[in-house]
Protein backbone atom coordinates (compact mmCIF):
# COMPACT_ATOMS: atom_id res chain seq x y z
CA UNK A 1 0.00 0.00 0.00
CA UNK A 2 1.58 3.35 -1.13
CA UNK A 3 1.86 5.27 1.79
CA UNK A 4 -0.08 8.48 1.82
CA UNK A 5 1.74 11.83 2.94
CA UNK A 6 0.23 14.70 5.11
CA UNK A 7 -1.02 17.70 2.97
CA UNK A 8 1.84 20.01 2.02
CA UNK A 9 2.14 23.56 1.21
CA UNK A 10 0.97 24.63 -2.26
CA UNK A 11 4.17 23.66 -3.64
CA UNK A 12 3.73 20.07 -2.95
CA UNK A 13 -0.22 19.85 -3.25
CA UNK A 14 0.11 18.13 -6.71
CA UNK A 15 2.69 15.49 -5.19
CA UNK A 16 -0.07 14.83 -2.02
CA UNK A 17 -2.54 14.05 -4.74
CA UNK A 18 -0.68 11.98 -6.78
CA UNK A 19 0.32 10.09 -3.68
CA UNK A 20 -3.10 9.05 -3.41
CA UNK A 21 -3.72 7.73 -7.11
CA UNK A 22 -0.73 5.44 -6.32
CA UNK A 23 3.46 6.54 -7.39
CA UNK A 24 3.16 3.07 -9.64
CA UNK A 25 -0.32 2.22 -10.23
CA UNK A 26 -1.71 0.13 -13.19
CA UNK A 27 -1.22 3.35 -15.49
CA UNK A 28 1.96 4.35 -14.66
CA UNK A 29 2.72 0.81 -15.48
CA UNK A 30 1.52 0.90 -18.33
CA UNK A 31 3.31 4.09 -19.48
CA UNK A 32 5.91 2.49 -18.62
CA UNK A 33 5.61 -0.13 -21.29
CA UNK A 34 4.14 2.40 -22.92
CA UNK A 35 7.89 4.13 -23.24
CA UNK A 36 9.52 0.51 -25.22
CA UNK A 37 9.01 1.61 -28.50
CA UNK A 38 10.17 5.29 -28.43
CA UNK A 39 13.75 3.81 -26.42
CA UNK A 40 13.87 1.74 -29.25
CA UNK A 41 13.18 4.83 -31.90
CA UNK A 42 15.69 6.65 -29.90
CA UNK A 43 18.40 4.02 -30.25
CA UNK A 44 17.59 3.86 -33.92
CA UNK A 45 17.63 7.82 -34.72
CA UNK A 46 21.02 7.84 -32.70
CA UNK A 47 23.03 5.15 -34.03
CA UNK A 48 22.14 4.05 -37.42
CA UNK A 49 23.79 6.56 -39.18
CA UNK A 50 26.98 4.69 -38.08
CA UNK A 51 25.59 1.93 -39.67
CA UNK A 52 24.45 3.55 -43.01
CA UNK A 53 27.59 5.47 -43.32
CA UNK A 54 30.22 2.95 -41.91
CA UNK A 55 33.41 2.77 -43.86
CA UNK A 56 34.72 -0.46 -45.51
CA UNK A 57 38.32 -0.16 -44.25
CA UNK A 58 39.98 -2.37 -47.31
CA UNK A 59 39.45 -0.49 -50.72
CA UNK A 60 41.64 0.67 -53.59
CA UNK A 61 41.82 2.18 -56.63
CA UNK A 62 39.15 1.15 -59.53
CA UNK A 63 41.51 0.39 -62.47
CA UNK A 64 38.51 -0.12 -65.20
CA UNK A 65 41.30 -1.94 -67.57
CA UNK A 66 41.96 -4.49 -64.81
CA UNK A 67 37.82 -5.10 -64.29
CA UNK A 68 38.01 -8.81 -65.72
CA UNK A 69 40.31 -10.34 -63.31
CA UNK A 70 39.74 -11.67 -59.72
CA UNK A 71 40.12 -8.95 -56.99
CA UNK A 72 42.93 -9.90 -55.23
CA UNK A 73 44.97 -10.39 -58.07
CA UNK A 74 43.52 -6.77 -59.55
CA UNK A 75 44.28 -4.89 -55.94
CA UNK A 76 48.04 -6.82 -56.52
CA UNK A 77 48.83 -5.15 -59.77
CA UNK A 78 47.34 -1.46 -59.28
CA UNK A 79 48.04 -0.79 -55.56
CA UNK A 80 51.33 0.73 -54.06
CA UNK A 81 52.75 -1.49 -51.12
CA UNK A 82 52.49 0.29 -47.96
CA UNK A 83 53.92 -1.67 -44.75
CA UNK A 84 51.61 -4.74 -44.25
CA UNK A 85 49.02 -3.75 -46.39
CA UNK A 86 48.60 -1.02 -49.32
CA UNK A 87 47.89 2.79 -50.18
CA UNK A 88 44.24 3.13 -50.58
CA UNK A 89 44.22 6.25 -52.18
CA UNK A 90 46.81 6.16 -54.86
CA UNK A 91 47.22 4.35 -58.22
CA UNK A 92 50.35 3.62 -60.40
CA UNK A 93 50.23 6.36 -63.24
CA UNK A 94 51.33 3.01 -65.52
CA UNK A 95 50.52 1.65 -69.07
CA UNK A 96 47.77 -0.72 -67.68
CA UNK A 97 47.68 -2.47 -71.21
CA UNK A 98 51.44 -3.20 -71.26
CA UNK A 99 50.70 -4.68 -67.22
CA UNK A 100 48.00 -7.02 -68.47
CA UNK A 101 50.42 -8.48 -70.79
CA UNK A 102 53.39 -9.22 -68.16
CA UNK A 103 50.59 -9.88 -65.22
CA UNK A 104 53.13 -7.94 -63.05
CA UNK A 105 52.59 -4.80 -60.98
CA UNK A 106 54.60 -1.54 -62.11
CA UNK A 107 57.90 -0.81 -60.47
CA UNK A 108 57.31 0.93 -56.89
CA UNK A 109 58.88 3.84 -57.60
CA UNK A 110 56.96 4.10 -60.77
CA UNK A 111 54.82 7.69 -60.18
CA UNK A 112 51.41 7.46 -58.71
CA UNK A 113 48.37 9.72 -58.82
CA UNK A 114 45.07 9.66 -56.90
CA UNK A 115 41.82 7.61 -57.64
CA UNK A 116 40.00 8.31 -60.67
CA UNK A 117 38.10 5.99 -61.43
CA UNK A 118 36.37 5.77 -57.83
CA UNK A 119 37.29 2.73 -55.47
CA UNK A 120 36.79 -1.25 -54.98
CA UNK A 121 35.52 -2.20 -51.91
CA UNK A 122 35.93 -5.51 -50.31
CA UNK A 123 32.99 -5.92 -48.09
CA UNK A 124 34.29 -8.28 -45.41
CA UNK A 125 34.17 -5.71 -42.18
CA UNK A 126 31.10 -4.52 -43.27
CA UNK A 127 29.24 -7.05 -45.67
CA UNK A 128 27.24 -4.83 -47.46
CA UNK A 129 27.64 -1.28 -49.32
CA UNK A 130 26.90 1.65 -47.44
CA UNK A 131 26.32 5.24 -48.34
CA UNK A 132 30.29 5.91 -47.95
CA UNK A 133 31.39 2.84 -50.49
CA UNK A 134 28.28 3.60 -52.66
CA UNK A 135 29.22 7.07 -53.18
CA UNK A 136 32.85 6.73 -52.65
CA UNK A 137 33.44 8.94 -49.47
CA UNK A 138 36.88 7.95 -49.16
CA UNK A 139 40.60 9.06 -49.31
CA UNK A 140 39.95 13.23 -50.40
CA UNK A 141 36.14 12.70 -49.62
CA UNK A 142 36.25 11.17 -46.17
CA UNK A 143 35.48 14.14 -44.61
CA UNK A 144 31.29 14.15 -45.96
CA UNK A 145 30.41 11.15 -43.73
CA UNK A 146 31.94 13.47 -40.63
CA UNK A 147 30.01 16.42 -42.16
CA UNK A 148 26.54 14.45 -42.04
CA UNK A 149 26.89 13.13 -38.86
CA UNK A 150 27.82 17.23 -37.93
CA UNK A 151 24.52 17.81 -39.59
CA UNK A 152 22.59 15.36 -38.18
CA UNK A 153 23.42 17.07 -34.60
CA UNK A 154 23.08 20.81 -35.83
CA UNK A 155 19.33 19.24 -36.48
CA UNK A 156 19.33 17.82 -32.97
CA UNK A 157 20.53 21.50 -31.47
CA UNK A 158 17.08 23.13 -33.77
CA UNK A 159 14.59 20.43 -32.97
CA UNK A 160 15.83 20.00 -29.49
CA UNK A 161 14.65 24.40 -28.52
CA UNK A 162 11.89 23.97 -30.89
CA UNK A 163 10.02 20.68 -29.52
CA UNK A 164 11.27 21.82 -26.29
CA UNK A 165 9.31 24.92 -26.91
CA UNK A 166 6.35 22.95 -28.35
CA UNK A 167 6.21 20.68 -25.13
CA UNK A 168 6.07 23.63 -22.88
CA UNK A 169 3.54 25.72 -24.57
CA UNK A 170 1.48 23.12 -26.47
CA UNK A 171 2.23 20.02 -24.38
CA UNK A 172 4.54 16.65 -23.87
CA UNK A 173 1.89 15.01 -26.47
CA UNK A 174 1.83 17.23 -29.24
CA UNK A 175 5.49 17.73 -28.70
CA UNK A 176 6.32 13.44 -28.85
CA UNK A 177 3.94 13.02 -31.94
CA UNK A 178 5.69 16.28 -34.07
CA UNK A 179 8.99 14.56 -33.18
CA UNK A 180 8.63 10.94 -33.83
CA UNK A 181 7.19 12.13 -37.43
CA UNK A 182 9.93 14.34 -38.24
CA UNK A 183 12.26 11.37 -37.36
CA UNK A 184 10.18 9.01 -39.75
CA UNK A 185 10.08 11.41 -42.27
CA UNK A 186 13.37 12.11 -42.11
CA UNK A 187 14.58 8.61 -41.83
CA UNK A 188 12.79 7.79 -45.24
CA UNK A 189 14.03 10.74 -47.58
CA UNK A 190 17.21 9.40 -46.58
CA UNK A 191 17.37 6.68 -48.87
CA UNK A 192 16.05 9.03 -51.92
CA UNK A 193 18.73 11.16 -51.82
CA UNK A 194 21.62 10.92 -54.53
CA UNK A 195 24.97 13.38 -53.07
CA UNK A 196 26.54 14.78 -49.82
CA UNK A 197 23.73 17.41 -49.53
CA UNK A 198 20.38 16.23 -49.65
CA UNK A 199 21.95 13.53 -47.42
CA UNK A 200 22.86 15.76 -45.04
CA UNK A 201 19.64 17.58 -44.96
CA UNK A 202 17.68 14.53 -44.57
CA UNK A 203 20.11 13.72 -41.63
CA UNK A 204 19.29 17.36 -40.26
CA UNK A 205 15.57 16.56 -40.24
CA UNK A 206 15.98 13.01 -38.60
CA UNK A 207 18.15 14.80 -36.22
CA UNK A 208 15.42 17.27 -35.20
CA UNK A 209 13.96 14.08 -33.71
CA UNK A 210 16.82 12.86 -31.46
CA UNK A 211 16.42 13.03 -28.44
CA UNK A 212 13.39 14.57 -28.16
CA UNK A 213 11.52 11.29 -29.64
CA UNK A 214 12.03 9.58 -26.21
CA UNK A 215 12.70 12.20 -23.83
CA UNK A 216 8.87 13.58 -24.36
CA UNK A 217 7.68 10.73 -23.27
CA UNK A 218 10.07 10.30 -20.21
CA UNK A 219 9.50 13.60 -19.03
CA UNK A 220 5.65 12.95 -18.86
CA UNK A 221 6.30 9.83 -17.23
CA UNK A 222 8.70 10.99 -14.72
CA UNK A 223 6.34 14.01 -13.46
CA UNK A 224 3.39 10.83 -13.01
CA UNK A 225 5.46 8.64 -10.92
CA UNK A 226 6.41 9.06 -7.42
CA UNK A 227 9.40 10.28 -5.90
CA UNK A 228 9.72 6.83 -4.90
CA UNK A 229 9.51 5.04 -8.03
CA UNK A 230 11.42 7.78 -10.04
CA UNK A 231 14.74 6.54 -10.09
CA UNK A 232 14.23 2.90 -11.17
CA UNK A 233 11.26 4.21 -13.65
CA UNK A 234 14.26 6.84 -15.00
CA UNK A 235 16.75 4.29 -15.70
CA UNK A 236 15.28 0.95 -16.28
CA UNK A 237 13.36 2.41 -19.23
CA UNK A 238 16.78 3.61 -20.81
CA UNK A 239 18.32 0.31 -19.50
CA UNK A 240 16.09 -1.79 -21.39
CA UNK A 241 14.42 -0.12 -24.32
CA UNK A 242 17.21 2.19 -25.30
CA UNK A 243 19.70 -0.55 -24.65
CA UNK A 244 17.43 -3.27 -25.86
CA UNK A 245 17.40 -0.93 -29.47
CA UNK A 246 21.48 -0.69 -29.00
CA UNK A 247 21.74 -4.40 -29.20
CA UNK A 248 19.47 -5.43 -31.85
CA UNK A 249 20.50 -2.39 -34.29
CA UNK A 250 23.43 -3.69 -35.15
CA UNK A 251 22.53 -7.20 -36.45
CA UNK A 252 19.65 -5.46 -37.85
CA UNK A 253 21.91 -3.79 -40.28
CA UNK A 254 24.11 -7.09 -40.57
CA UNK A 255 20.61 -9.37 -41.48
CA UNK A 256 18.70 -6.70 -43.98
CA UNK A 257 22.68 -5.80 -45.26
CA UNK A 258 21.39 -2.85 -47.62
CA UNK A 259 21.48 0.40 -46.26
CA UNK A 260 18.07 1.77 -47.62
CA UNK A 261 16.29 -1.01 -46.39
CA UNK A 262 17.95 -0.33 -42.92
CA UNK A 263 16.65 2.96 -42.92
CA UNK A 264 13.01 1.92 -43.86
CA UNK A 265 13.30 -0.50 -41.24
CA UNK A 266 14.03 1.79 -38.37
CA UNK A 267 12.23 4.68 -39.94
CA UNK A 268 8.40 3.45 -40.80
CA UNK A 269 7.59 2.49 -37.00
CA UNK A 270 7.99 5.82 -35.72
CA UNK A 271 4.72 6.46 -37.18
CA UNK A 272 3.18 3.97 -34.32
CA UNK A 273 3.30 7.97 -32.81
CA UNK A 274 -0.23 8.60 -34.13
CA UNK A 275 -1.52 6.33 -31.87
CA UNK A 276 0.00 8.20 -28.18
CA UNK A 277 -2.58 10.75 -28.31
CA UNK A 278 -5.74 8.00 -27.81
CA UNK A 279 -3.94 5.97 -25.05
CA UNK A 280 -1.25 9.41 -23.37
CA UNK A 281 -2.26 11.39 -20.90
CA UNK A 282 -0.85 14.50 -20.75
CA UNK A 283 1.20 15.75 -17.88
CA UNK A 284 -1.23 16.84 -15.28
CA UNK A 285 1.63 19.09 -13.97
CA UNK A 286 2.02 20.82 -16.86
CA UNK A 287 -1.71 21.05 -17.29
CA UNK A 288 -2.17 22.73 -13.92
CA UNK A 289 0.84 25.03 -14.57
CA UNK A 290 -1.06 26.61 -17.50
CA UNK A 291 -4.35 27.56 -15.85
CA UNK A 292 -6.14 24.11 -17.05
CA UNK A 293 -7.27 23.05 -13.90
CA UNK A 294 -10.36 21.43 -15.18
CA UNK A 295 -8.46 19.13 -17.47
CA UNK A 296 -5.58 18.07 -15.42
CA UNK A 297 -8.66 17.03 -12.60
CA UNK A 298 -10.13 15.04 -15.55
CA UNK A 299 -6.96 13.81 -16.70
CA UNK A 300 -6.38 12.44 -12.70
CA UNK A 301 -9.84 11.16 -12.47
CA UNK A 302 -9.01 9.07 -15.20
CA UNK A 303 -5.93 7.53 -12.97
CA UNK A 304 -8.49 6.62 -10.30
CA UNK A 305 -10.57 4.59 -12.46
CA UNK A 306 -7.54 2.85 -14.28
CA UNK A 307 -5.76 2.48 -11.07
CA UNK A 308 -8.19 1.48 -8.90
CA UNK A 309 -7.54 4.46 -6.43
CA UNK A 310 -9.91 7.51 -4.64
CA UNK A 311 -8.25 10.91 -4.06
CA UNK A 312 -10.08 12.45 -1.22
CA UNK A 313 -12.05 15.08 -2.36
CA UNK A 314 -11.38 17.46 0.42
CA UNK A 315 -7.61 16.77 -1.13
CA UNK A 316 -9.14 17.49 -4.77
CA UNK A 317 -10.94 20.53 -3.50
CA UNK A 318 -7.63 21.63 -1.70
CA UNK A 319 -5.67 21.12 -4.98
CA UNK A 320 -8.28 22.98 -7.21
CA UNK A 321 -8.45 26.02 -5.13
CA UNK A 322 -4.33 26.17 -4.34
CA UNK A 323 -3.86 25.67 -8.44
CA UNK A 324 -6.23 28.78 -9.14
CA UNK A 325 -5.20 30.63 -6.60
CA UNK A 326 -1.22 30.30 -7.61
CA UNK A 327 -2.90 30.95 -11.13
CA UNK A 328 -3.95 34.20 -10.05
CA UNK A 329 -0.72 35.63 -8.69
CA UNK A 330 1.20 34.02 -11.25
CA UNK A 331 4.60 35.30 -11.82
CA UNK A 332 7.09 35.01 -14.94
CA UNK A 333 7.97 31.50 -15.35
CA UNK A 334 9.44 31.50 -18.61
CA UNK A 335 12.96 30.45 -19.60
CA UNK A 336 13.50 34.26 -19.55
CA UNK A 337 13.06 34.12 -15.87
CA UNK A 338 15.25 31.23 -15.34
CA UNK A 339 17.79 32.96 -16.59
CA UNK A 340 16.93 36.07 -14.85
CA UNK A 341 17.52 33.97 -11.26
CA UNK A 342 21.12 34.16 -10.42
CA UNK A 343 21.03 30.70 -8.68
CA UNK A 344 19.53 29.23 -11.48
CA UNK A 345 21.22 30.78 -14.14
CA UNK A 346 24.84 29.32 -12.65
CA UNK A 347 22.85 25.76 -12.04
CA UNK A 348 21.99 25.36 -15.91
CA UNK A 349 25.61 26.84 -16.72
CA UNK A 350 27.25 23.75 -14.30
CA UNK A 351 24.49 21.19 -16.07
CA UNK A 352 24.86 22.33 -19.11
CA UNK A 353 29.22 21.40 -18.74
CA UNK A 354 28.57 18.44 -17.10
CA UNK A 355 26.09 17.29 -20.06
CA UNK A 356 28.16 18.37 -22.41
CA UNK A 357 31.11 16.09 -20.91
CA UNK A 358 29.30 12.96 -20.87
CA UNK A 359 27.22 13.61 -24.71
CA UNK A 360 30.49 13.70 -25.70
CA UNK A 361 32.71 10.96 -24.44
CA UNK A 362 29.69 8.89 -24.91
CA UNK A 363 29.71 9.24 -28.51
CA UNK A 364 32.95 9.81 -29.11
CA UNK A 365 33.35 5.98 -27.48
CA UNK A 366 30.90 4.63 -29.46
CA UNK A 367 32.07 6.01 -33.04
CA UNK A 368 35.33 4.36 -32.13
CA UNK A 369 34.12 1.22 -32.23
CA UNK A 370 34.88 1.09 -35.69
CA UNK A 371 38.45 1.78 -35.36
CA UNK A 372 39.91 -0.20 -32.12
CA UNK A 373 41.35 -3.09 -34.12
CA UNK A 374 37.85 -5.26 -33.67
CA UNK A 375 35.11 -6.59 -35.60
CA UNK A 376 32.80 -3.38 -35.71
CA UNK A 377 29.24 -5.13 -35.22
CA UNK A 378 30.62 -7.01 -31.85
CA UNK A 379 32.51 -4.26 -30.84
CA UNK A 380 29.63 -2.55 -31.08
CA UNK A 381 27.29 -4.77 -29.49
CA UNK A 382 29.93 -5.66 -26.40
CA UNK A 383 29.91 -1.47 -25.63
CA UNK A 384 26.23 -0.91 -25.77
CA UNK A 385 25.96 -4.33 -24.31
CA UNK A 386 27.12 -2.26 -21.11
CA UNK A 387 24.46 -0.28 -20.92
CA UNK A 388 21.67 -2.64 -19.02
CA UNK A 389 24.25 -3.65 -16.22
CA UNK A 390 25.32 -0.12 -15.63
CA UNK A 391 21.90 1.38 -15.78
CA UNK A 392 20.56 -1.25 -13.65
CA UNK A 393 23.08 -0.89 -11.28
CA UNK A 394 22.30 2.89 -11.39
CA UNK A 395 18.76 2.75 -10.74
CA UNK A 396 19.77 0.04 -7.74
CA UNK A 397 22.18 2.68 -5.96
CA UNK A 398 21.30 6.52 -6.94
CA UNK A 399 18.77 6.75 -4.67
CA UNK A 400 21.21 5.81 -1.69
CA UNK A 401 24.33 7.37 -3.20
CA UNK A 402 22.44 10.48 -4.78
CA UNK A 403 22.56 12.06 -7.95
CA UNK A 404 26.24 14.26 -7.91
CA UNK A 405 28.23 11.22 -6.72
CA UNK A 406 26.82 8.81 -9.07
CA UNK A 407 27.09 11.32 -11.71
CA UNK A 408 30.71 12.71 -11.04
CA UNK A 409 32.84 9.78 -9.81
CA UNK A 410 32.02 7.50 -12.52
CA UNK A 411 33.14 10.00 -15.10
CA UNK A 412 36.38 10.47 -13.33
CA UNK A 413 36.72 6.68 -13.60
CA UNK A 414 35.65 7.00 -17.23
CA UNK A 415 38.13 9.47 -17.97
CA UNK A 416 41.11 7.80 -16.05
CA UNK A 417 40.49 4.69 -18.29
CA UNK A 418 40.29 6.77 -21.50
CA UNK A 419 43.72 8.15 -20.70
CA UNK A 420 45.22 4.93 -19.83
CA UNK A 421 43.60 3.32 -23.38
CA UNK A 422 45.29 5.84 -25.42
CA UNK A 423 48.68 4.59 -24.23
CA UNK A 424 47.71 0.97 -25.03
CA UNK A 425 48.05 -1.19 -28.38
CA UNK A 426 44.77 -1.48 -30.50
CA UNK A 427 42.69 -4.64 -30.15
CA UNK A 428 41.78 -6.32 -27.24
CA UNK A 429 43.52 -4.03 -24.44
CA UNK A 430 42.05 -0.70 -25.84
CA UNK A 431 38.52 -2.32 -26.51
CA UNK A 432 38.73 -3.81 -22.64
CA UNK A 433 39.63 -0.41 -21.46
CA UNK A 434 36.80 1.31 -23.63
CA UNK A 435 33.95 -1.25 -22.44
CA UNK A 436 34.77 -0.44 -18.95
CA UNK A 437 34.86 3.35 -19.55
CA UNK A 438 31.93 2.96 -21.63
CA UNK A 439 30.30 1.33 -18.89
CA UNK A 440 30.97 4.03 -16.23
CA UNK A 441 30.10 6.90 -18.65
CA UNK A 442 26.70 5.35 -19.05
CA UNK A 443 25.98 5.54 -15.10
CA UNK A 444 27.23 9.36 -15.65
CA UNK A 445 24.85 10.46 -18.17
CA UNK A 446 21.95 8.27 -17.26
CA UNK A 447 22.16 9.77 -13.82
CA UNK A 448 22.75 13.29 -15.38
CA UNK A 449 19.39 12.99 -17.35
CA UNK A 450 17.51 12.45 -14.40
CA UNK A 451 19.22 14.86 -12.13
CA UNK A 452 18.19 17.26 -14.68
CA UNK A 453 14.80 16.88 -15.21
CA UNK A 454 14.48 17.16 -11.15
CA UNK A 455 16.24 20.31 -11.12
CA UNK A 456 14.06 22.28 -13.46
CA UNK A 457 10.46 24.02 -12.34
CA UNK A 458 7.43 22.48 -14.09
CA UNK A 459 6.64 25.29 -16.85
CA UNK A 460 10.11 25.67 -18.23
CA UNK A 461 11.35 21.54 -17.50
CA UNK A 462 10.66 20.36 -21.21
CA UNK A 463 12.27 23.74 -22.69
CA UNK A 464 15.22 23.70 -19.84
CA UNK A 465 15.72 20.00 -20.30
CA UNK A 466 15.97 20.31 -23.97
CA UNK A 467 18.21 23.67 -23.59
CA UNK A 468 20.55 20.79 -21.67
CA UNK A 469 20.31 17.91 -24.17
CA UNK A 470 20.74 21.13 -26.93
CA UNK A 471 24.53 21.28 -24.86
CA UNK A 472 24.89 17.91 -25.34
CA UNK A 473 23.94 17.72 -29.58
CA UNK A 474 26.48 20.94 -29.50
CA UNK A 475 29.15 18.72 -28.22
CA UNK A 476 28.43 15.67 -30.07
CA UNK A 477 29.05 18.35 -33.35
CA UNK A 478 32.86 17.50 -32.42
CA UNK A 479 32.84 13.95 -31.40
CA UNK A 480 33.14 12.61 -35.58
CA UNK A 481 35.79 15.45 -35.99
CA UNK A 482 37.57 13.87 -32.76
CA UNK A 483 37.43 10.64 -33.73
CA UNK A 484 38.69 11.34 -37.43
CA UNK A 485 41.91 13.09 -35.46
CA UNK A 486 43.13 9.56 -35.29
CA UNK A 487 44.65 10.22 -38.57
CA UNK A 488 46.77 12.80 -37.37
CA UNK A 489 47.89 11.45 -34.19
CA UNK A 490 46.33 8.21 -32.78
CA UNK A 491 46.31 8.59 -28.93
CA UNK A 492 44.66 12.38 -29.59
CA UNK A 493 41.15 11.32 -29.51
CA UNK A 494 41.25 9.30 -26.42
CA UNK A 495 43.49 11.74 -24.81
CA UNK A 496 40.56 14.39 -25.23
CA UNK A 497 37.89 12.15 -24.28
CA UNK A 498 39.60 11.90 -21.16
CA UNK A 499 40.82 15.65 -20.00
CA UNK A 500 36.71 16.66 -20.81
CA UNK A 501 35.58 13.63 -18.32
CA UNK A 502 37.57 14.91 -15.37
CA UNK A 503 36.61 18.92 -16.36
CA UNK A 504 33.42 17.97 -16.64
CA UNK A 505 33.32 15.92 -12.94
CA UNK A 506 34.82 18.69 -11.09
CA UNK A 507 32.45 21.25 -12.55
CA UNK A 508 29.34 18.75 -11.18
CA UNK A 509 30.57 18.98 -7.53
CA UNK A 510 28.95 22.61 -7.37
CA UNK A 511 25.70 21.04 -8.31
CA UNK A 512 22.48 21.16 -6.07
CA UNK A 513 21.60 17.60 -4.57
CA UNK A 514 17.91 16.17 -5.80
CA UNK A 515 17.65 12.78 -3.65
CA UNK A 516 14.29 12.71 -2.56
CA UNK A 517 12.95 15.73 -2.73
CA UNK A 518 10.03 16.91 -4.73
CA UNK A 519 10.36 18.18 -8.33
CA UNK A 520 10.29 21.74 -8.05
CA UNK A 521 7.37 23.73 -9.68
CA UNK A 522 7.91 27.02 -9.61
CA UNK A 523 11.12 29.81 -10.25
CA UNK A 524 11.61 30.19 -6.80
CA UNK A 525 11.15 26.34 -5.90
CA UNK A 526 14.01 26.03 -7.91
CA UNK A 527 16.17 28.62 -6.22
CA UNK A 528 15.21 27.04 -2.97
CA UNK A 529 16.75 23.91 -4.19
CA UNK A 530 19.94 25.63 -5.16
CA UNK A 531 20.31 27.60 -2.14
CA UNK A 532 19.65 24.69 0.29
CA UNK A 533 21.02 21.66 -1.09
CA UNK A 534 24.33 22.73 -3.02
CA UNK A 535 27.10 22.35 -1.63
CA UNK A 536 28.29 26.09 -1.10
CA UNK A 537 24.55 26.67 -0.38
CA UNK A 538 23.12 28.83 1.92
CA UNK A 539 19.79 29.28 3.14
CA UNK A 540 17.83 31.99 3.52
CA UNK A 541 16.09 30.99 6.51
CA UNK A 542 15.73 27.94 8.75
CA UNK A 543 13.08 25.39 8.18
CA UNK A 544 13.11 23.62 11.57
CA UNK A 545 14.55 20.15 12.22
CA UNK A 546 13.25 18.65 8.76
CA UNK A 547 15.30 21.37 6.37
CA UNK A 548 18.21 20.22 8.97
CA UNK A 549 17.50 16.69 8.09
CA UNK A 550 17.42 17.39 4.49
CA UNK A 551 20.23 19.37 4.36
CA UNK A 552 22.97 16.63 6.43
CA UNK A 553 21.44 13.85 3.56
CA UNK A 554 22.01 16.53 0.68
CA UNK A 555 25.70 16.86 1.92
CA UNK A 556 26.15 13.76 2.80
CA UNK A 557 25.53 12.16 -0.85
Amino acid sequence: MEEKPEKKDDEDILDTVLSYLGGMGRYQKLLFVGMMPFGFFFAFVYFVQMFVAATPQRHWCKVPELSHLEPELRRNLSTLPVDDEWDRCLTFNANWSQVLETMVAPHPNTSTVPCQNGWEFELGDIPYHTVVSERGWVCEYSGFAPIAQAIFFAGSFVGGIFFGWLADTFGRVPALVGTNLMGCIGGIASTFTTGLWDFAFCRFLVGMAYDSCFMMMYILVMEYVGPRHRTWVANMSIALFFGGGCLILPWLAYWIADWRMLLWATSLPMLIVLAAPLVVPESARWLTSRGRINQAVDVLKKFERVNGTKIPQDVLDEFIVSSRAKQSRQTDESMTALFRSPALRMMMLEMVVVYMGCALIFDGLVRMSEGLGLDFFITFTLTSATEIPSVTLLAVILDRYGRRMLTCVPLVIAGSLTLIAAAVPKGIPQVTLAIMARFCVNMSYNAAIQWSAELLPTRVRASGSSLIHVSGYVATLVSPFIVYSERYWRPLPLLALGAVALVSSAVGVLLPETKGRSMPQTIEDGERLVREFSLCGKPEHDDGEEWKQDKERALIT
